[in-house]
């Protein structure tokens, strides 16, 4: 068994959580896909947002075909089982989880991608769900990928298997923005000090509410809303942010 390939470093209140596996393409094997799910549980209160990097020229290739051929059903279910639980996990953690991706996302790298809250990518990244052209359609990234870019978008991708550049996938939603190479990390590390910038209280709330709501109809969304806002007001951050609000000066947070 290959030493788990998991880096970690603290950036203040940001934690660069990095996939390092390069000479396999950072491909999701299935102790990889464990490692990252215990890591995300186990962070910190300290820890306000987190960044997901990639070591060398390949942010995720998917699942690692090595583990995917002559399997039982059961083997099958398990690996798709703790790849759903891994980007479960991305979105049901309190802290936002921010894709940086430098280089070529697809198949379940393009899912990883799509199911974080946020990404930036490097121009030089593309994004593709190929699995169609080796007769694995991409039915888990699907998931992620159509709630991100919608079903036209999302079925393109899934259909013809092809690349999407980094300001084509920006444009239609699934990283937040496109930027040089060279300004990646920078451009990361501000998006994410934005973030920590805020109650770590209120982040928490309003992201676990942004999921729950986002496939209810729009009544029931306005139903669920309006008990999570009001449950918000009740707290100290909200009263202590409306306080500094009408005082004139800056927030002091409690986390509560």
């Amino acid at each position: 068994m290959e030493p788990l390939r998991i880096g970690r470093e603290r950036e203040g209140e940001v934690m660069v959580v990095t996939l390092r596996r390069p000479e396999r393409r950072n491909a999701l094997s299935l102790e990889l896909m464990r490692g990252l799910t215990g890591c995300l549980r186990s962070l910190d209160e300290g820890t306000r947002a987190v960044i997901l990097a990639a070591e060398g020229k390949v942010f995720c290739s998917g699942h690692d075909l090595s583990e995917m051929r002559g399997r039982t059903e059961a083997c099958y279910r398990e690996i798709f089982g703790v790849c759903t639980e891994l980007m479960d996990t991305i979105q049901s953690i309190r802290q936002p989880v921010i894709a940086e991706v430098q280089g070529l996302a697809t198949a379940a790298g393009c899912q990883l991608v799509a199911a974080c809250d946020l990404a930036v990518a490097s121009e030089d990244a593309a994004f593709a769900t190929p699995g169609v052209k080796i007769g694995l359609f991409c039915s888990t990234p699907m998931v992620a990928l159509t709630r991100a870019i919608g079903r036209k978008r999302a079925l393109e991708m899934l259909l013809t298997g092809r690349l999407v550049g980094a300001r084509e996938a920006a444009e239609w939603g699934l990283v937040n923005r496109a930027v040089p190479a060279a300004q990646l990390r920078e451009s990361t590390l501000e998006l994410a000090a934005q973030v920590a910038q805020a109650s770590a209280y209120t982040v928490g709330l309003g992201k676990r509410a942004f999921y729950d709501q986002i496939d209810l109809g729009q009544g029931q969304a306005y139903d669920y809303a309006k008990e999570a806002m009001t449950r918000n007001a009740l707290a100290a951050d909200a009263q202590e942010g409306m306080g500094a609000f009408l005082e004139k000066r800056p927030p002091r947070w409690r986390g509560r």
